[in-house]
């Protein structure tokens, strides 16, 4: 493992809150635009998911950097890497599908692809470093939730 460094860290956390900050920017006003679908029971109230999406972000750059800071093994850590980069574009896409174009049925799969490929990240992160795996399973979890509100909204809409 290389030694810490607190500019590291700082650049894997802001990576990832950007990717967030500019798709919500790309998607446009969400807030009235999700008042105005029919919601599934459970939906939470609009003002909730940019609280949750910026502490997953966190999470999500902290858990990269230890990764990437992790010289053990340089194929695993490559590859996890790698998947870690897959997500994060995929998770950038899905705001601007549902809340720009409004494909609820492209949103849907999307939002299931993110939870499969967040799944499999984790794996990958596991065998590497544990703590980074355990720090994504809340954002694997709200995914989860977030796959039952893209599809129970693509099928009431």
């Amino acid at each position: 493992m290389k030694k810490f460094k607190l500019t590291d860290l700082l650049i894997f956390i802001v990576t990832a809150e950007l990717a967030g900050a500019l798709s919500a920017l790309f998607a446009g006003d969400f807030t009235s635009f999700y008042a105005e679908v029919i919601r599934p029971p459970l939906s939470p109230p609009a003002w909730l998911f940019p609280v949750v999406w910026a502490i997953l972000y966190a999470l999500m750059g902290i858990s990269a950097y230890m990764i990437w800071n992790n010289r053990k093994n340089e194929i695993r850590r490559s590859n996890a890497l790698r998947l870690y980069y897959i997500q994060l574009a995929v998770n950038f896409s899905w705001s601007i599908i549902f809340f720009r174009f409004r494909a609820f049925a492209l949103a849907a799969a999307t939002a299931v692809i993110l939870f499969l490929l967040v799944g499999a990240m984790i794996l990958s992160f596991k065998k590497i470093s544990p703590l980074a795996a355990k720090l994504n399973i809340p954002y694997l979890v709200w995914l989860g939730f977030a796959s039952y509100l893209a599809i129970a909204i693509y099928l009431l809409n």
